[in-house]
């Protein structure tokens, strides 16, 4: 067949094949879509507005409160847009963007995620050197390193996804265009894009994941020297929020992109791409408000400030 990738339009199908309601999904995703935004807003503020979290801990953490904002809004607007007008159709410019965008986000968080980990383990296993290495240049030029590696990786990505043939069917049975999903439906030799994809996933994905569990490593190992009860609790509660973000991102990550094809295997997908699409924007922002005291503190002191000025 003639192949005319770059004048085709792919139509997002995984509405008309999942057999809900459509309401209850404009509702779910609309819900997501706004507590992410608002939490993550509140969270940015906070740390913006209180002279206590000017630290390197809460630094990364406003950059992954910007992140999860800008993750979120790449594809839940779009998806929300469809059930609302029924029109599923994204032109291939559109559609390379929007992955584009997704793959640099989803490379900066792992970045962040990583560095964060890095001051989680400077933080409690050199503390006496903790403000001579983390001073406020190098989390500038750590966080600096997380975007452009994220956008600077996606756009080789993106640019050798875009070799890929499409001769027929154009049809994503995904909720938005994954990268994962825009292989499966191309035709023509795959096998060098895939190799590059393996690749990839070695260096963005478990390299990182290997250098999180070294850090974690050598913190639990140094808090189980700590005889004091309390003062291993304090310094096991400083990890807690981020341990269960890392769990929870790359639990739902390696699910979409680890486990072998099978008969449900579509299914599965578009139930764990609504997890890391949506659900984990939306979490991660509660997850560490809800579990670090110093922000909840935070969050009080401003409430009560700005109750006492309207009086």
């Amino acid at each position: 067949m003639e192949n005319k990738t770059h004048q085709i339009d792919f139509y997002i199908i995984a509405f008309s094949k999942n057999g809900g309601p459509l309401f209850l999904l404009f509702v779910t995703f609309l819900l997501l879509y706004l507590i992410s935004l608002i939490w993550n807003m509140i969270i940015f503020v906070v740390i913006f507005l209180d002279s206590h979290l000017q630290k390197p801990m809460y630094f990364f953490l406003c950059n992954l409160s910007t992140v999860d904002v800008l993750y979120i809004s790449v594809a839940v607007p779009k998806l929300l847009d469809i059930i609302i007008t029924g029109n599923n159709k994204v032109s291939f410019i559109a559609c390379y963007t929007q992955m584009y965008c997704f793959t640099s986000l989803a490379c900066t968080e792992i970045c962040l995620l990583t560095t964060m980990s890095y001051d989680r383990y400077i933080a409690i296993c050199r503390p006496l050197h903790y403000t001579l290495i983390m001073h406020k240049r190098m989390c500038n030029l750590l966080v600096a390193g997380c975007w452009t590696s994220g956008f600077s990786n996606s756009l080789f990505v993106t640019i050798f996804a875009s070799h890929l043939s499409f001769c027929g069917a154009t049809n994503l049975n995904q909720f938005f265009c994954d990268i994962k999903t825009l292989t499966k439906i191309s035709c023509g030799d795959k096998k060098e894009f895939q190799t590059m994809i393996f690749i990839e996933a070695l260096l963005v994905g478990f390299c990182p994941f290997v250098l999180i569990l070294m850090s974690y490593t050598k913190i639990i190992s140094n808090v189980l020297k700590i005889k004091s009860v309390g003062q291993r609790k304090k310094a096991f509660s400083t990890c807690t929020s981020h341990l269960t973000v890392l769990l929870l991102f790359y639990g739902t990550l390696l699910c979409m992109y680890m486990i072998p094809p099978s008969e449900n295997s579509e299914q599965l997908d578009q139930v764990f791409s609504v997890f890391y699409l949506a659900v984990t924007p939306t979490l991660n922002p509660l997850i560490y408000s809800l579990r670090n005291k110093d922000i909840n503190s935070a969050i009080i002191h401003i409430l009560l400030r700005s109750t006492s000025c309207m009086q």
